[in-house]
């Protein structure tokens, strides 16, 4: 089993007896930025899936996909999923596709809290800009079409979360007031 390298500063360890709460959403939605800014809030550890599977392929996403595929990507969040699944009380940010797959998501839930960023395609697409290059279900000739046809595909799955914050029209600071507000609460 490789070490999980902490993204943010882990000024508390994992405590496998507090659930993770994980973010979901498309690509775009903030749940990188938003999930270190909450970890570093509630003093828990964050891990953004992709850069995880980044530091241990020594390969970025793109690379991992040219030369592997889509369903070998899906194969490394599985194995990172089930380390995850030993601990708990981190902020985690899989990847936007991670939710696709029911068996996984049933390794860390129960007992892990699912909360769902929801953001209009058009409105991710913009938020990645120049980002869009790193992603490579959306380095194809049109990819507003690709983010539309994700989330209807994922639409069921990212609304099966625990919680739904409409990103949309507020900023990051009052979504993450919400997500710290959504973990503090009582299940």
């Amino acid at each position: 089993m490789t070490a999980i390298s902490r993204i943010s500063n882990p000024v508390s360890v994992t405590d496998s007896h507090r659930p993770h709460l994980v973010l979901v959403g498309l690509p775009g939605a903030g749940k990188s930025t938003i999930g270190r800014a909450v970890a570093e809030r509630l003093s828990r550890t964050f891990l953004d899936f992709d850069k995880e599977i980044e530091r241990r392929q020594g390969k970025t996403i793109v690379e991992i996909f040219g030369e592997k595929g889509e369903a070998h990507f899906r194969e490394l969040e599985r194995g990172l999923t089930e380390e995850l699944r030993l601990s708990g009380n981190m902020i985690l940010a899989p990847g936007g596709g991670w939710i696709t797959k029911p068996d996984v998501v049933a390794l860390l839930r129960p007992p892990a809290r699912l909360i769902y960023l929801r953001l209009r395609p058009e409105t991710a697409l913009k938020r990645l800009g120049a980002e869009r290059s790193t992603r490579p279900l959306l380095m194809r000739p049109d990819p507003l079409g690709e983010l539309r046809r994700l989330l209807g595909e994922r639409k069921a799955a990212y609304e099966s979360a625990d919680h739904v914050i409409e990103v949309e029209l507020i900023g990051a600071e009052e979504v993450i007031k919400k997500v710290v507000s959504l973990a503090l609460a009582p299940r």
